[in-house]
């Protein structure tokens, strides 16, 4: 007999087409099946809408779940319908619907069709939809972005404060809450608010190891950086998030001026022009959305390669929200900060006039922004310490500072400096005010209580207010140091700061460098992971076609295929729906709906190519002959330098050359124009390409003896260019 375990998997394949669940998916499912409270703290990607789209279809009723965003209760809902034979599966309810929409929602929640219903916090608390809700059969309360509840949390919704009240006035029934993004006192924050407090914490690593960080300094030319980098990105899907409505609307036009394809998108915009622009973007008509930081995207892209922040957000939550929209599929994911302490300044002006506990939360949380910003340690170990995870490897091989390490230095006597210091003090102040004291600074804070007198004033004068941040983020980092959530940030001493005390051992920090001005996209290349196919024809073709259906069906592309199920169809080749259906991410309903043109496009490629196809479609080794030489095309797509590509896959050049000249030679096309114009001089390029139009063949030892002025890599070089421009 199957177990509880088998028969969710049988479900999650038949609904949705994949063949098992991701991370804790079917343990976070079957608590919701047993009708348990259940809190899901899981990163942007990690699957957190399975998580009740699943239990809903599942359950007897209709599932109430609580979103702050209409463009993503649209985007969810549509999804949702392409997994299913009949639009009354999900609906939404908020003030976008007219008054026969809405009688229509309703008659098909109360026939029983409807399985999820998308309501606004807002639409929520009027009175006429708690009225109609008491009379339907809920099955559960699903609270996305349930970090919107909290204070703390980067997307505060006083709305939101009112959800448990209301859920009661409907009638009791449980709950799961979700959210992408929270520290410990988010959650704790989150849980009590909602009553939950019992309630069974799914916790999944904050680590999206495909994700590549780098903050740069902002100087004059960050629009010329940002271009720049663009450039190298050709047609691929990116974001730029800006401080203000009126920059996003004046880079936007920048990037257009530049003829790179952009959009607007803020809370300022009319509702029409705002979900164009956001459908444009979804549909692959513009490459490029520009928006604020203070409105939620909602945009459930999985194909998003870069994030760009124009101007530091808020918080390290927003932050992490925001990146976290990049390479949902799994694909590579750039995400790319420009800070200046002009910004932060800017953002603490914002907080003037609010209520002072706001301001002093809002400053904590710009404070933390400005050590991940500042700091030379990995970023990943930062990040993830900040909502409360350990990343124990020394160098994650994916953010700007474990590519380009900075100098370590000694800090043992800074550190025991900095706990004496808070001992002192009765560990009842923050970093900053810790910081003053070590450097002597008469504050009238400081001078109010009287600390001016203290041994420790002054006891760090001949270090920078720099040094000192980094020394104590990273005791906070080692444990050395922690800040109490309850109380604003104040610092304490741990257990093993105070062993530290009694028996100090290395400590060091890195020094910071000063960051090359063009380093953007000199380094940004280099991070992330990537989709590979095995056959790059088909996939193109099959990419050509998904398109042409999106447009002709009016729904995003990647709602048709998403890239990793086109990728295993260049793998597979599935020739009839039975297999086509097998395929990860595709499922009965899809192969029913979107299948047939496919499998044509590939029967016919199969034939023509005389491809034979891996008879068991469980097998996909063949992946792995060709999976390198397909990585070379796709960066040399985006115009990543070859020396940099190289030393990123372990090889040396030679061996580098070696598989360029199997690609040029099988007949790709490619055009590695962009790096021979920076390493050889134009005439260089001209002779060696002339003599390979007039020479009898493309022998290399002949070339070096006729061409003795250059190097047999020059040669080589400028041969794969004739080749690729002459032959294919």
């Amino acid at each position: 007999m199957p177990n509880q375990h088998e028969t969710l998997a049988k479900e999650l394949k038949k609904h949705f087409g994949f063949d098992r669940f991701k991370g804790n998916q079917g343990d976070i499912i079957k608590n919701v099946l047993e009708g348990n409270d259940t809190f899901v703290l899981m990163p942007t990607g990690g699957g957190k809408s399975l998580c009740y789209q699943l239990p809903a279809l599942l359950m007897e009723g209709t599932a109430v779940i609580i979103s702050p965003l209409i463009a993503l209760m649209k985007n969810q809902v549509d999804a949702m319908r392409n997994f299913s034979e009949e639009d009354g599966v999900a609906h939404f309810l908020n003030s976008s619907l007219n008054k026969s929409a809405i009688e229509q929602v309703k008659a098909d929640v109360m026939a029983q069709k409807t399985k999820l219903l998308y309501v606004a916090p807002e639409s929520l608390t009027k009175d006429e939809n708690v009225e109609f809700l008491r009379h339907v059969n809920v099955s559960f309360y699903a609270i996305d972005e349930a970090h919107c509840i909290s204070e703390w949390g980067h997307d505060f919704r006083p709305e939101y404060r009112r959800i448990r009240p209301i859920v009661n006035a409907i009638g009791k029934r449980p709950i799961i809450a979700l959210t992408a993004t929270a520290t410990p006192k988010v959650q704790h924050d989150i849980q009590k608010n909602l009553g939950m407090i019992d309630a069974k914490v799914f916790r999944l690593s904050f680590n999206r190891d495909n994700l590549f960080y780098q903050v740069k300094r902002k100087t004059t030319n960050i629009d010329r950086d940002i271009i720049k980098y663009i450039r190298t990105q050709e047609g691929k899907s990116g974001i730029v998030y800006c401080l203000s409505r009126k920059k996003v609307e004046e880079f936007a036009e920048v990037l257009r001026a530049n003829k790179i394809n952009a959009l607007a998108y803020h809370a300022g915009l009319d509702s029409t022009t705002r979900a164009e622009n956001q459908d444009a973007f979804l549909m692959e008509k513009v490459d490029v959305i520009v928006a604020t930081i203070a409105f939620g995207m909602g945009i459930d892209k999985p194909d998003v390669r870069y994030v760009i922040h124009y101007d530091i957000p808020k918080s390290l939550e927003g932050y992490y929200q925001e990146t976290g929209r990049a390479g949902r599929d799994g694909g590579e994911g750039q995400c790319i900060a420009f800070y200046s302490y002009k910004d932060l300044q800017k953002l603490e002006k914002f907080m003037q006039g609010k209520p002072i506990a706001e301001q002093e939360i809002g400053k904590q949380l710009l404070l933390e922004t400005a050590s991940y910003a500042e700091t030379a340690v990995c970023r990943r170990k930062v990040l993830l310490h900040y909502f409360g995870e350990e990343y124990t490897q020394d160098n994650c091989n994916n953010c700007d500072n474990c590519l380009n390490p900075k100098k370590q230095v000694e800090a043992q006597d800074l550190l025991l400096t900095a706990i004496e210091a808070t001992i002192a003090l009765k560990e009842k102040f923050k970093t900053e005010y810790i910081i003053n004291i070590l450097r002597g600074k008469e504050t009238s804070e400081i001078e109010t209580y009287g600390h001016q007198d203290i041994e420790a004033f002054g006891s760090g004068d001949d270090t920078d207010e720099e040094t000192w941040n980094a020394v104590i983020h990273q005791a906070l980092i080692e444990g050395y140091l922690e800040k109490d959530i309850e109380n604003y940030g104040l610092l304490k001493v741990t257990k093993k700061g105070k062993s530290f005390l009694k028996k100090p051992i290395s400590f060091k920090i890195a020094k910071a460098d000063e960051q090359d001005e063009d380093d953007a996209e000199e380094i940004a290349v280099k991070g992330g992971g990537g989709i590979s196919a095995v056959d790059p024809v088909l996939f193109s073709i099959m990419k050509d076609l998904r398109k042409k259906m999106s447009k002709k069906l009016n729904v995003p592309p990647y709602v048709i295929f998403q890239d990793p199920s086109l990728e295993a169809m260049a793998t597979i080749y599935p020739i009839n729906l039975d297999e086509l259906q097998n395929i990860p991410g595709v499922g009965a309903g899809k192969a029913k709906r979107y299948g047939t043109e496919f499998i044509e496009i590939i029967k016919k490629h199969v034939e023509e190519n005389e491809i034979e196809r891996p008879e068991d479609l469980r097998v996909k080794t063949v992946a792995n002959k060709s999976k390198l030489k397909v990585a070379i095309v796709q960066a040399i797509d985006r115009k990543v330098a070859l020396d940099d590509l190289a030393e990123s896959k372990g090889i040396d050049f030679t061996e580098l050359l070696n598989e360029v000249e199997a690609i040029v030679y099988s007949g790709t096309k490619i055009n590695i124009d962009y790096f021979l114009e920076e390493v050889i001089d134009e005439d260089h390029i001209a002779d060696i390409f002339d003599y390979f139009q007039e020479a009898e063949s493309d022998d290399l030892e002949d070339a070096i003896k006729e061409l003795g002025m250059y190097s047999e890599d020059e040669i080589r070089l400028v041969r794969v260019k004739f080749i690729s421009d002459m032959a294919n």
